[in-house]
């Protein structure tokens, strides 16, 4: 709507009606909300623009500067010009023509370019009033602040002030308001102030706008400065012992601006380092890799038997101090971990009656995938999911405690804020790394009202984190195999196929040696490292990964099915040396004793050939919660299941293998459990992609067509005469 227009609009109604579908169409994609559900036409959309739970969160995705613009409107007359606006915003300069654009493209603003007016809703949340100082520091009106004084009041001011009497005291409110308002007239009565008051207004002038009257010595003092500016209106008393200064005079005693500091410009974001993108590359892909062997051993160990679900839902404290023992890693790191896996659809619940968390189908699938979409399946989940790691341990607003992989962790706005802080970080050039105070203090500019500052610096500084242990970043620089990511719309195919050739090639050889350790020099082949997992435990991780064989490793290779001869067979394959003969010796020691005892059902029964072990243990106070029983001379019965007797002896330290009822040695590995549900990723809310463009477009068009059909629209050929 230009100046130059013959009709001006009398509603928001009527200005919607003069957009283009165009520009309808960026409307709904600033404010989804107003679809939910389709307006009937163009006078219900402008209502439902106007509807204070929407305005509020219109506002919210204001940055600070179209934020001061909309709170200078609030505190202007109505309509506003825009020379009275750039008094009120002064060094606005470029920048203040676009945030009147932004505001009305959101349908906050609307009216003729001559004649501005914010939506009556936005008004009322931004503009000070008696009760609620706004962002400004400026309180409410004289008149505001006068409500309900006595006429004799008003009219004991005018006098003071050396004004003559009217006859009612709207008009004695409109005087002494204009004498506040103009900058030498006011400046004239202060100079008759007494000593003190000037220092008085000062302290309120830039906000907050309330002070106390106090009480002792010091009250006493300030006592007589108090009193002539309450006499005079320019204090004025609200509860007691509490004064106000009215917006009038805090804007003239501040030369008219509205705002101590305008910020038209953004805070800069600049390079503090600077590295070789190789090697940004090089150590973000380490990370990467570090990501997928850090959720592949996390999951396997929870294929067989995962934890308990919490009957609140979520996991216990006590199986996430196992689970960061199992991944070898603090605490929180291992909550980002487990809800990496559960935003990415790897991890769920099994929904069974014994309710357990346990891979999903798409895991198996994950497993066999190329690495680069391995990777890329993760960070994009984790780039669209809302769920906030952070939040583990802290408590709701109820006081309860939030659980890992429970409820209560989304945070809607936390997608958005970690594609902006990585756009950030692409934005500069290639290697180089920002400082995250700078990356804090843009997002802080961008979004002044959203989440809160505290949650939102901690946000910020938790995105941070977290892009560089998924190898999103490295060494606080974006890696180039990322920045597909973040463009719109993002080109996954494009990051996975920059990805791939960073990783090294799987190594089929390691190094045993004769302290009973074997070290991969290099990522092992997935089926080589689940054979290394079963037969030796992890000792280090890093460039090189360390195992280191013992008889209870051992073991649990001989209870997965392998013979001893299978065993060496393997170690003599995989080693690039001569196997040692210390580990030979372990691996025949281990053989010899497994098996000596069988496990059965019956409940379950115990056989041995050697009667004198079987007597030992009815002996051994330790089993007596076995509650074994002798058959014969070589076999005892047990009440409990085989699987709960097997596992009993061997905390005792024996060595048992199951068998069958022919009597043969079977294995025990159990079939891979798994959960039917898994959480699937959405899209990064605020990140346009093209099939939002398209799908704005056609509501759109809907709305137009319903307000035309009722003779509200404005013909396509007046709106082209008019804009």
């Amino acid at each position: 709507m230009t100046s130059g227009s013959t009709d001006s609009p009398r509603t928001l109604a009527d200005e919607l009606r003069s957009r283009s579908d165009e520009e309808l169409s960026e409307l709904l994609r600033a404010r989804p909300d107003l679809l939910s559900p389709l307006p009937g036409d163009l006078s219900q959309l402008a209502t439902r623009a106007g509807a204070r739970a929407s305005v509020v969160r219109a506002l919210e995705h204001l940055d600070t500067f179209t934020l001061q613009t909309a709170e200078a409107l609030a505190i202007a007359e109505r309509p506003c010009s825009p020379r009275a606006l750039e008094r009120l915003l002064p060094g606005g300069g470029e920048r203040l023509p676009e945030a009147l654009a932004t505001l009305r493209s959101r349908a906050l603003l609307w009216g003729r370019d001559d004649g501005l007016r914010l939506v009556r809703t936005a008004q009322e949340l931004l503009a000070p009033s008696a009760g609620r100082p706004s962002a400004t520091g400026l309180g409410p009106t004289l008149a505001e602040a006068a409500a309900g004084m006595a006429p004799s009041r008003t009219q004991q001011l005018l006098a003071a002030c050396g004004l003559p009497a009217t006859h009612d005291p709207v008009s004695a409110i409109g005087a002494l308001a204009a004498l506040f308002g103009d900058r030498e007239r006011l400046a004239a009565l202060l100079a008759g102030a007494p000593d003190g008051a000037a220092a008085t207004l000062d302290r309120l002038t830039w906000g907050p706008p309330y002070g106390t009257l106090g009480s002792g010595p010091e009250a006493a003092r300030a006592g007589a400065p108090l009193r002539w500016l309450l006499d005079r209106g320019l204090l004025m008393p609200t509860q007691p012992g509490t004064v106000v200064l009215p917006r009038e005079v805090a804007l003239t005693l501040r030369g008219g601006r509205a705002h101590r500091e305008p910020r038209p410009e953004p805070p800069a974001v600049a390079a503090v380092a600077a590295h070789a993108p190789d090697l940004v590359d090089a150590t973000a892909a380490g990370a990467a890799q570090r990501a997928l062997d850090v959720l592949e051993k996390l999951l396997t160990a929870w294929e067989v038997e995962g934890p308990p679900v919490l009957r609140a839902g979520g996991l216990g404290v006590r199986e996430l101090k196992r689970a960061a023992v199992i991944l070898d890693v603090p605490e929180p790191e291992a909550v980002f971990w487990l809800e990496l896996a559960y935003v990415a659809g790897l991890l769920a619940s099994d929904s069974e009656a014994d309710e357990r968390y346990a891979p999903t189908p798409a895991y198996d699938d994950w497993l066999t995938a190329p690495t680069g979409e391995r990777w890329l399946r993760l960070a994009t989940a984790w780039l669209a999911g809302t769920r906030v790691p952070s939040l583990v341990g802290t408590r709701d607003g109820k006081g309860r405690l939030l659980a890992a992989l429970g409820s209560g962790l989304d945070r809607g706005a936390v997608a958005a804020l970690r594609h902006r802080a990585l756009t950030l970080l692409a934005s500069l050039p290639p290697g180089g790394a920002a400082d995250p105070t700078a990356v804090r203090a843009r997002l802080d500019w961008e979004w002044p009202r959203r989440l809160g500052t505290e949650p939102r610096h901690r946000l910020t500084e938790a995105a941070l984190g977290e892009a560089e242990a998924l190898g999103i970043t490295g060494r606080g620089a974006l890696a180039s195999y990322a920045r597909p990511l973040l463009e719109t719309p993002p080109r996954p195919a494009r990051a996975a196929e920059l990805l791939a050739p960073l990783f090294p090639e799987p190594v089929d050889q390691v190094l045993l040696q004769a302290d009973l350790t074997a070290v991969a020099p290099g990522p092992l082949r997935r089926d080589l490292r689940a054979t290394m997992a079963l037969a030796a435990d992890v000792e280090s991780t890093g460039g090189a990964t360390v195992y280191r064989f013992t008889p209870g490793s051992i073991r649990r290779a001989l209870d997965a099915g392998w013979t001893t001869d299978a065993l060496h067979a393997f170690l003599a394959e995989v080693s690039r040396t001569p196997v040692p003969q210390p580990l030979d010796y372990l691996v025949d020691d281990v053989a010899r004793r497994h098996g000596r005892l069988r496990v059965g059902a019956a409940g379950s029964y115990l056989r041995s050939e050697d009667e004198t072990a079987l007597g030992q243990l009815l002996a051994d106070r330790r089993c007596e919660p076995l509650r074994l029983r002798r058959l014969a001379p070589t076999v005892l019965v047990s009440e409990l299941s085989p699987d709960q007797l097997l596992l009993r002896l061997r905390e005792l330290g024996l060595a048992p293998a199951a068998e069958t009822a022919e009597g043969a040695v079977v294995t025990l590995s159990a079939e891979p459990r798994r959960a039917r549900a898994a959480r699937a990723a959405r899209a990064p809310p605020g990140v346009p992609s093209r099939e939002g463009v398209r799908l704005t477009g056609a509501p759109a068009r809907v709305l137009a067509a319903r307000d035309e059909g009722r003779g509200g629209r404005l013909r396509r050929a007046d709106r082209g005469v008019e804009r």
